[in-house]
């Protein structure tokens, strides 16, 4: 019920504007969501909402942009800590061992992370070979890894 609430509120919010709370709370009753002040603002809060100016010296509810970013991270560390199981480095080279099969999905993660010192990436069954621009890179890499698969 709590996702297809959220949910509601972001469409809500892209289509019209929606400067209180209160008027938040009626659009939600109007579709069938039925909640309270505390709920409401707990979902405005969860959702990471901020008040956006609309002109006239008006502000209306909008998604973040933060809340984009942070979805985002938060896919891939989900990615990293569910088909990684080691990551070790060798001079320039980060080397991620996953399970079988899942390495396309861990390169890819990594590859969308835009990480500046990584060079490229090449991607096995069940390793991932990482280029780094130094030592110092590719072992930052993995210590970082390490700490997202634990």
């Amino acid at each position: 019920m709590k996702n297809k609430r959220q949910e509601k509120i972001l469409e809500l919010i892209a289509e019209s504007v929606i400067e209180t709370q209160d008027a938040l709370s009626e659009k939600l009753v109007e579709c069938g969501y039925a909640c309270t002040q505390s709920t409401i603002s707990r979902d405005i809060k969860q959702l990471h909402l901020v008040k956006a100016p609309c002109g006239d010296g008006r502000y209306r509810y909008a998604v973040s942009k933060k809340q984009i970013e942070f979805a985002f991270v938060d896919r891939l560390q989900k990615i990293l800590r569910e088909c990684c199981l080691t990551c070790n480095s060798v001079n320039n080279l980060a080397i991620i061992k996953t399970m079988p099969g899942l390495a396309d999905a861990a390169g890819a993660a990594l590859d969308s992370m835009e990480i500046p010192e990584m060079v490229g990436c090449v991607c096995g069954n069940d390793t991932v070979l990482i280029v780094m621009r130094d030592e110092a890179s590719a072992l930052g890499l993995c210590r970082e890894i390490a700490q997202v698969c634990k």
